[in-house]
């Protein structure tokens, strides 16, 4: 891309990416902007300033160069300095004055977005800086749709269905013996904990075809799965004890489950959302199968077999469109299974991206080579066995945060996310 493009593209991104958050803050009243709706999430309030906070931070004054435009509340919206749940507490920006404040950072973003140079640091390559903080709001813009799930009162949010199946999907994709190319050193807009490209060499395995459905899960359920401990690891005993779990967050028990303040039938053929670590894990010992690792889920989304080379994305290298996947809350709930066969892999597995994000077996950390950048409080400081990798995106997961390469990361006890999963078991000698 030439210089010119890449500051159009910059310019639409950022324009695209806060209309989606204005909807999503303009959606409730001042009340429930400040309303903490659960201990584990933000205000909604303190999501919008942050935003605009760390566009600052990174953009004006630092690829800028400008004069801070509100250093005295830096402290406020560092979300290190401050537990979710405390953050009600603090003396955050009301709604007004959030809104005024991000508006006028993103003038300044906008008047040096013509200006600044966009080469001779690494931070401003092929406009890194800006891809970084088009991501970082659109993170927040899924955390905050999150909210809005845990939110207490009438729907506010609005979004047509999803598509119905448009292919019969089940069963299992094999996928060979061999090495691939993880993770990339060339995608433009990749975080640090995505580089750089290496060569994985993985045994023959088989992976579900698509992630498992709500169906699937019901039976798991109807079978006695959350009484026996038998297919339940030590800690996930405990946990499903200590909390109480009887099913996947937000269903009733009765076929019914709430979404976005609406209480509706369980539809049979969506992917199952709202499950933690634990549960997936425990469901997956029940089949007769496991989670994959996070490698297998990314060669399955990406190695091409006719090339030997390992694509964007699991139909190929041209960004994720309509038919391809369902991301970024055009719909406020996953697709049923079959929905999208124009977005399925060379092996032919399905709804890789978008829908739900997927759990995997591996723990959070870096690949061999990994350099922290541009700060260690993005990736690094949050790699180890407490956190789980997550793949794929969601519906509510924007197309600029989602590739086949992208990492997510989080704790095997979370349910309040987007989280599915699909099952993967080892090959037999004779498939492999």
């Amino acid at each position: 891309m030439t210089d010119i493009d890449v500051r159009l593209l910059v310019a639409a991104e950022l324009d695209r990416t806060r209309r989606r958050s204005v909807v999503l803050t303009d959606a409730v009243d001042d009340d429930d902007l400040v309303r903490q709706h659960s201990p584990l999430m933000s205000p909604l309030v303190w999501d919008l300033a942050h935003v605009g906070n760390q566009e600052e931070l990174w953009l004006v004054r630092d690829v800028g160069g400008r004069e801070p435009v509100r250093q005295d509340i830096d402290h406020l919206y560092d979300a290190f300095q401050h537990p979710r749940k405390d953050r009600p507490q603090l003396p955050l920006l009301g709604p007004a004055e959030a809104r005024a404040y991000t508006r006028t950072v993103r003038d300044k973003v906008l008047d040096l977005l013509d200006r600044v140079p966009l080469e001779g640091r690494p931070i401003v390559e092929r406009g890194f800086a800006f891809g970084m903080i088009v991501q970082h709001e659109q993170q927040h813009d899924e955390t905050m749709l999150a909210t809005h799930q845990l939110r207490v009162g009438p729907p506010v949010l609005q979004a047509a269905p999803p598509p119905r199946a448009a292919a019969a999907v089940g069963g299992e994709a094999l996928i060979p013996a061999g090495p691939f190319t993880m993770g990339t050193s060339a995608e433009p807009w990749a975080l640090d904990n995505e580089r750089p490209a290496h060569t994985v060499d993985l045994p023959a395995y088989l992976i579900d075809r698509a992630p498992v459905t709500n169906a699937q899960y019901q039976e798991f359920v109807d079978a006695g799965g959350y009484a026996n401990p038998r297919w339940w690891s030590t800690e996930g005993w405990a946990h499903r004890m200590r909390a109480g779990l009887f099913g996947p967050m937000h269903w009733h028990g009765d076929g019914t489950y709430t979404r976005f303040g609406r209480r509706e039938p369980l539809v049979s053929a969506e992917p199952v959302v709202h499950v933690c670590w634990y549960e997936a894990e425990a469901y997956a010992a029940w089949a007769g199968k496991r989670l994959p690792t996070e490698a297998e889920w990314e060669k399955a989304a990406r190695f091409d077999p006719a090339t030997g080379r390992s694509r964007r994305y699991p139909w190929g290298d041209e960004d994720p469109e309509e038919r391809h996947a369902n991301l970024g809350q055009r719909h406020l709930s996953p697709a049923p299974a079959g929905a999208y066969p124009e977005g399925a892999s060379p092996a032919g597995v399905h709804q890789l991206i978008g829908d739900v994000w997927e759990w995997t077996s591996s723990d959070f950390g870096g690949y061999p080579g990994f350099a922290p950048f541009p700060y260690r409080e993005y990736s690094e400081v949050f790699f180890g066995p407490e956190y789980k990798v997550l793949r794929g995106g969601s519906f509510g997961t924007d197309k600029a945060a989602c590739r086949g390469t992208f990492r997510n990361w989080d704790y095997p006890i979370r349910r309040q996310i987007f989280s599915g999963f699909r099952c993967a078991r080892s090959a037999s000698p004779e498939l492999a």
